[in-house]
């Protein structure tokens, strides 16, 4: 049931809403002549279609760029190259992995079907985990993003990068301490429910290599890279979409004194940035965006929680993590990272953050 939605419920979703805001787009004034009470007003649609174009007009060049680095990566880079990079010492082992996401930035989307392969093939599990949960937030294009979006902000963009690696850190030396068993499903069964939930979606990841044998016949890699990084570039859209119709939605409907009451709390911003952060599963190259238009009514501790926690943990990565560990692993990786992003977000912003 699960893998029936996932395959076919983000597309219906999808479609969905980018029918909703044709119409809108080609007739904002349709709903207002339907005899229904409190309904927005034209004006409200046309906030509404602003702040939607902002979000997506700076948004996908950084999306477009991420995906072609990382089709890139994914088609130049060996695994074993990145294998022999990671040294033996425990704690360097977890340093370095934290910059591989630098060297080699991949989304977090791809970095998942990679580090169950190198861990398949001898990697550290701890290593493997921080730098599937580093790695999407010190990628360079996403500190990039992150830099363009709060350009008045630069606070956020060291915040961010800072508050992602001692996570990374701290919960690397946790699984390194703690987790005694392996937490992998076997290796059978792993590629069975990857396929079978993510393989459609991401069927590019897995079968690149297929991909790219094919293309070397007909044309080479460049080729090959061009179709990865078209294929990744439309499943990461609709993500996009999505999140910013539903974010130009809230800023325009949702009343601004509501708006503020939430996003001023001492824990309830927080909260409504981690779950807002999870169900729109926005690749860390442009999540960005779609925080700085809550700049004016989220304190900028929330800000740095929603930028931290949507790229380690979201929905279509919980789901592309049970497909390779085991439920009980994911569920403590799970509150692990909403704990620490949690805590580190309310510190850094008490002593470091000034009030948005």
């Amino acid at each position: 049931m699960r893998a029936l939605f996932y395959r076919y419920g983000i597309h219906a979703i999808f479609l969905a809403i980018i029918g909703l805001f044709l119409i809108l787009a080609f007739d904002p004034g349709l709903f207002t002549r339907i005899s229904m009470p409190d309904l927005p007003s034209v004006q409200s649609f046309s906030t509404f279609k602003t702040i939607l174009l902002g979000i997506l007009l700076e948004t996908l060049p950084f999306l477009l760029l991420g995906v072609f680095v990382s089709s890139f990566m994914q088609l130049f880079i060996s695994e074993s190259l990145i294998r022999k990079m990671i040294p033996r010492n425990p704690l360097l082992g977890i340093l370095v992995a934290c910059l591989l996401g630098f060297l080699f930035p991949v989304c977090e989307c791809g970095l998942i079907p990679i580090v169950r392969r190198l861990i398949a093939k001898g990697m550290p599990l701890y290593i493997g985990i921080v730098f599937i949960l580093a790695g999407p937030i010190v990628n360079p294009v996403v500190i990039a993003a992150t830099y363009t979006a709060f350009r008045t902000r630069p606070e956020l963009v060291y915040s961010r990068l800072g508050l992602a690696l001692l996570v990374g850190i701290t919960i690397g030396m946790i699984v390194y301490k703690f987790v005694r068993y392996n937490p992998l499903k076997t290796e059978g069964q792993a590629i069975s429910d990857h396929e079978q939930h993510i393989g459609h979606h991401h069927d590019h990841h897995h079968n690149h290599h297929h991909h790219s044998h094919q293309h070397r016949h007909e044309g080479g890699k460049f080729l090959a890279m061009m179709d990865h990084a078209g294929s990744e570039f439309f499943d990461m859209g609709k993500y996009v979409m999505i999140g910013s119709i539903l974010t130009a939605a809230i800023q325009t409907f949702l009343p601004r004194a509501s708006l503020a009451s939430i996003g001023q709390g001492e824990l309830s911003s927080h909260l409504f940035m981690m779950g807002f952060a999870y169900l729109l599963s926005l690749c860390s190259t442009s999540d960005a965006f779609v925080a700085s238009s809550f700049v004016t009514t989220f304190s900028s501790a929330s800000l740095l929680t929603f930028l931290v926690f949507g790229p380690m943990l979201d929905f279509k990565s919980t789901l592309m993590l049970l497909s390779i560990f085991k439920s009980r692993f994911v569920l403590l990786l799970t509150i692990l990272i909403a704990v620490s992003v949690l805590a580190g977000s309310i510190i850094v912003g008490h002593f470091y953050l000034s009030p948005s």
